[in-house]
């Protein structure tokens, strides 16, 4: 690596850091004062608050990560060149190719650590933020869904007409064990309640019919312990459940969702595609921005710098509006969620070859 290669590099990580420290304070101080009203109300500490934001700043961070990575290439890129630095390089011998390279190096770099982040840390932290916000900052949360069907097991099949999710108790409850087009057992109970102490499920007035063939048996009680494949969890507020998931965590609930037939799948998998899909973005974003900004212009730097931040804010639109169709299952969530990087690959490509630089 060059002297030429680290210069770059150095002031390229240096203003990107600068502009997510500076981006993530406006937001902070943004979402304070929105929730300042809920703090009061619960009459929250100062350390639980602080222990909020130290959740919540690296989420923002992570969020706006390749917006910031396009924002900090144009603003040093167009400041070199407004310096004449650029020309000076090319003059040299260095190849408008060559000079991509430690862009990319730094580019790869932030991909890199924001990748990690992004699948494994950040979501143990919003396990804490999540948590954080459903206590004191949303609204009390009522499952509010009738006529519940759930796959327990692959043979088993569970029923509620309703649940209440503050008494965890459940009402008309059905599981059925189904084999082929045969139906094995069918237990039916008045209400179905969860005993935390014995984490096992209770059920209340039931009645069990079993089938051999043409043969019925039939059992009934006033209340047996059984335990299912379902937790009260289950019923609880997914507000923000895929942000607290780490990658593997994902493959797990997606497994599950699946056995159930639940009809959410393609939000979770959004999620996991987008975070593979971040690291390529903040690298696309880097290869236009350096064309886009290598030219010096006699009006100076603020003129790349304010089309750079117009075309970060088409591809947030973009992103969002691509994003919106994946999770309503309109388009194939993997095709839905590349589409913007295979766009702005497009865009930059041909940058590359008209612009002039």
């Amino acid at each position: 690596m060059k002297i030429l290669d680290l210069y770059i590099i150095k002031k390229f990580l240096g203003t990107f850091f600068f502009v997510v420290l500076l981006l993530v304070s406006v937001v902070s101080v943004i979402d304070f004062t929105e929730k300042n009203d809920d703090f009061l109300e619960h009459q929250l500490s100062t350390l639980t608050i602080l222990s909020y934001y130290v959740d919540f700043i690296p989420y923002v961070a992570s969020l706006i990560t390749p917006i910031t990575v396009f924002i900090a290439v144009v603003f040093v890129t167009s400041k070199l060149a407004g310096n004449t630095e650029i020309i000076a390089i090319l003059s040299s011998g260095v190849s408008f190719r060559r000079l991509l390279v430690p862009y990319m190096i730094g580019a790869m770099f932030i991909a890199g650590v924001s990748f990690f982040l992004n699948g494994w840390v950040i979501p143990n932290a919003n396990k804490e933020r999540i948590a954080f916000e459903i206590k004191y900052v949303k609204s009390p949360f009522y499952y509010d869904e009738r006529n519940i069907h759930l796959k327990v097991a692959p043979d088993a099949y569970a029923y509620m007409e309703s649940y209440n999710n503050n008494a965890d108790v459940g009402y008309r409850f059905t599981l059925e064990k189904i084999r082929g087009n045969q139906m094995l057992e069918k237990l039916s109970a008045r209400r179905i309640e969860w005993d935390s102490a014995v984490s096992k499920w209770k059920l209340k007035n039931w009645t069990l019919h079993t089938f051999d063939g043409m043969v019925e048996s039939f059992d009934s009680g006033t209340e047996m312990d059984t335990t299912l494949n379902i937790h009260p969890k289950d019923f609880g507020s997914t507000y923000g459940l895929y942000e607290t998931l780490t990658l593997t965590e994902l493959d797990r609930h997606v497994a599950v969702l699946r056995e159930r037939g639940a009809n959410d799948i393609p939000l979770y998998q959004v999620e996991k595609y987008i975070r593979y899909m971040s690291p390529f973005t903040a690298v696309i974003l880097t290869f236009i921005g350096v064309i886009m900004s290598a030219r010096k212009s006699r009006g100076g730097s603020g003129f790349q710098i304010a089309l750079g931040f117009s075309i970060a804010f088409l591809f947030i639109i973009f992103f969002i509006f691509a994003r919106s169709i994946a999770e309503a299952g309109s388009l194939n969530p993997l095709f839905a969620v590349w589409l913007p990087n295979i766009i702005f690959s497009l865009v930059g490509l041909a940058l590359y070859k008209f612009v002039p630089r």
